[in-house]
Parts: C-alpha cells; sequence; structure tokens
C-alpha cells in the first residue's frame, strides 16, 4: 500500500513539474527553446517571486490563527449572544408575568385539554354518543365556548391568533363529523384540533401551565 501511494504522488509531482514547464515555454519567444537558457533572469525571478508569496501565504495563515485576532472574534461573538440571551430571558419573565395573571384563562385551556382527552378516548372506542355529549353540539356553550373566550384574549401575535382560529374551526368540523358519527373525519378533525391547541400553548408561553399536551 505504501509503495502503491508513492508511486502515485511521484507521477502526479512530475506531471506537474511538466505541466509547469510547458506553459514557462508558451509564455517565451518563439525563437527560445527553453526557458531555462534563454531567461536566465527569468527563473531567477520565479523562484524569488514563489518564495514571496509562500512568505505572504505563511503569515496570512499564521494572522488567521493569531490568538489574539481570534479572541477578539470570539469576545465580540459572545458580547452578541449574551445580549440576545439577555433580550430573550427578560421577554420571558415578562411574559410568565402576563401568563401567570391569565387565572381564569389557564383554567379554562386545562379543562379543554382534559374534554378533549375524554372525546378522543371515546372516538378510539366509537363511541359516538359519549363524544357527542362530551363536545355538545354549538361552540357557544359549556367548555368550548370558555376556551373559545380565553384563545381570544390571549392571543396577541397574527401566528397565535392563526392558531386559535385553527383550533375552532376543526372543532367545529369535529363536532359535525361526531353528529354524523362518521369515524374517519372525526379522528381527523380530533388531530387536527388537538395539534393547533398543542401549538397555541408553545406560541403563547402557556404550555408549561398545562398539563397532558
Amino acid at each position: 500500500m505504501a509503495s502503491s501511494l508513492g508511486s502515485s504522488l511521484s507521477l502526479s509531482f512530475r506531471a506537474h513539474q511538466q505541466q509547469r514547464r510547458l506553459v514557462l515555454c508558451q509564455a517565451c519567444p518563439e525563437n527560445a527553446s527553453c526557458p531555462d537558457k534563454a531567461f536566465p533572469a527569468l527563473k531567477l525571478d520565479s523562484s524569488r517571486r514563489h518564495v514571496l508569496l509562500i512568505a505572504v501565504s505563511a503569515c496570512g495563515v499564521l494572522l488567521s490563527f493569531n490568538p489574539a485576532a481570534l479572541a477578539l472574534l470570539e469576545a465580540d461573538d459572545d458580547e452578541e449572544l449574551l445580549e440576545k440571551v439577555k433580550e430573550d430571558r427578560k421577554k420571558k419573565i415578562k411574559r410568565r408575568g402576563e401568563i401567570n395573571s391569565f387565572k381564569e384563562e389557564t383554567a379554562s385551556l386545562q379543562a379543554a385539554i382534559y374534554q378533549l382527552s375524554k372525546a378522543g378516548q371515546a372516538l378510539d372506542g366509537n363511541d359516538f354518543s359519549a363524544a357527542r355529549k362530551i363536545l355538545g353540539e354549538s361552540p357557544s356553550e359549556g367548555w368550548i365556548a370558555d376556551v373559545e373566550k380565553a384563545l381570544s384574549k390571549v392571543s396577541s401575535s397574527a401566528e397565535e391568533q392563526g392558531e386559535a382560529k385553527v383550533f375552532s374551526s376543526s372543532l367545529a368540523n369535529l363536532q359535525m363529523a361526531v353528529s354524523k358519527q362518521d369515524i374517519d373525519l372525526s379522528k381527523s378533525a380530533f388531530v387536527k384540533s388537538a395539534g393547533a391547541l398543542e401549538k397555541w400553548s408553545f406560541l403563547t408561553g402557556f404550555a408549561e401551565q398545562l398539563k397532558g399536551l
């Protein structure tokens, strides 16, 4: 393996030297057969230039790995990252305080999670009667009305409001599917409504306060 590798490297090196000589000869006048004989100064200058280029390149590499320069760059990155972390933490603390003030809304959301879980269990057993009793027939009564009110009050950003709408429409579809005793449509609507409520909870920060998500 070592002999084969060494042979390949040797062939590659000779090919590189021949290609370099061909380029230099093409750059010479037509009456010059070899750049080394016709232009001895060119060979010397090229060698010096090659050494100079190597030195400059080496300096560039050394500078790029200069501990002091890297430390300054890392310090700038660390400072920027630290400021972002501080800002995010302030926002979380502020939001946590707001969430703690929504005690009634938190209770409504927790009740919704509990009732949805019961409805899901009923659907797993194809018990439409139990599911219909849990879900009711109107979105303007019982626990559904309470959670709709909570979602409306708490949602602030466009994304939060969008997920709240998805939850409401999916829950309405779930009620309709259960009333028709369509098991496939019921399960599909259930999954979509539960997913929307879960995503809304994480977007608003309520996920830490709620159980069963």
